[in-house]
């Protein structure tokens, strides 16, 4: 479900009210009585109900204008459903959890981050970025596991891709087990374009299948494999939190299999890519965005319901009530 307005430009009327507001009170003449100096205390007279609702009385106008702005804008209340004509592409993200993925040689919105922190950027947007695909996702350390299966409902992804954390899955890195329950979720896909995104930091030393192997079934099942090698060359900087001393970074030495991950990506028709930073990490997914662009034809259709006429009779009924207390209790002489 979402808001949305029709014809938005109307909404910047309302910058203006503030400004006409001062204007007008600027301009206005107030009125003044002059009394003898009998030492009569006006000044500490209490103050009636009617002096102190005043100015809520004059913002009713204010307020009923606002109203009348938003309602020009059409606001609308629904949902957008999108229904898929032809097949798009089946593809399944396999995101390394390992805590090798602590390291901080990312940058995230010019804040320095680890490489999960990273990559939940860079794939959120990827997901955004497709139509009409179905897209799973599984994490993957000493063990692999299916968070979301194939679908197409993105905001659950994302949701789901957001919450994961490092070391859920074990500290180690089972690639050719990613690589198998990433194949074990589109083995029975109708779909005809399948395709396994793997991204990881490391090396393989954990699991029971092999990388090898797990190649070899994605090439007879006809899955094209890209895969990603993520972080810096060298050494990186590893938070380690001191009971004495709090947190602090040591240097660590990285290293990334890219051997294994080219020949995962040669075997099943892929491509293999390096990132060392965030935007060579986009650069990554965009390309292979438009490699395994979808060919789905959708067809959308929109179930909102008109807001506006709330809007009109609220600011037609606060100005009714503006015009009849400004004329009888609250009318202001001269």
């Amino acid at each position: 479900m979402m808001l949305r307005f029709v014809s938005p430009w109307f909404l910047a009327a309302l910058a203006a009210l503030p400004a006409a507001w001062w204007t007008l009170a600027r301009n206005r003449t107030r009125p003044s009585l002059r009394v003898s100096g009998l030492g009569l205390g006006l000044a500490d007279a209490p103050v009636s109900w009617a002096v102190r609702l005043a100015p809520w009385v004059e913002a009713l106008r204010w307020i009923a204008v606002a109203l009348l702005i938003v309602a020009l804008a059409r606001p609308q209340w629904g949902r957008r459903e999108m229904d898929v004509l032809t097949e798009g592409v089946d593809i399944v993200l396999a995101v390394d959890l390992s805590e090798s993925m602590l390291a901080m040689d990312f940058q995230v919105d010019n804040q320095v981050a680890n490489r999960l922190e990273a990559v939940k950027s860079v794939v959120s947007d990827f997901i955004s970025s497709r139509d009409g695909d179905r897209i799973g996702l599984v994490v993957f350390g000493s063990e692999a596991y299916t968070q979301v299966p194939l679908t197409r409902d993105y905001a659950l992804i994302e949701k789901v891709l957001d919450r994961v954390k490092i070391g859920s899955a074990g500290p180690h890195t089972a690639l050719g087990d990613a690589l198998g329950v990433s194949l074990k979720r589109l083995e029975n896909a109708p779909g005809k374009s399948k395709v396994v995104i793997l991204l990881t930091d490391g090396q393989s030393n954990a699991g029971e299948l092999p990388p090898r192997a797990a190649a070899e079934l994605a090439k007879e099942l006809g899955v094209k494999v890209y895969t990603i090698g993520v972080g810096s060359r060298g050494y990186a900087p590893f938070p380690v939190d001191d009971p004495m001393f709090g947190r602090r970074f040591v240097q660590q030495r990285v290293d990334i299999d890219e051997d294994t991950l080219k020949m995962i990506a040669d075997d099943t028709g892929g491509l293999y890519f390096r990132a060392t930073n965030t935007e060579g990490l986009k650069t990554v997914y965009q390309r292979i965005g438009e490699m395994e662009k979808t060919k789905a034809k959708v067809k959308t259709y929109d179930d909102f319901h008109d807001l506006y006429a709330w809007f009109v009779w609220s600011g037609i009924a606060l100005l009714a009530a503006w015009a009849a207390l400004t004329s009888t209790r609250f009318r202001r002489t001269p």
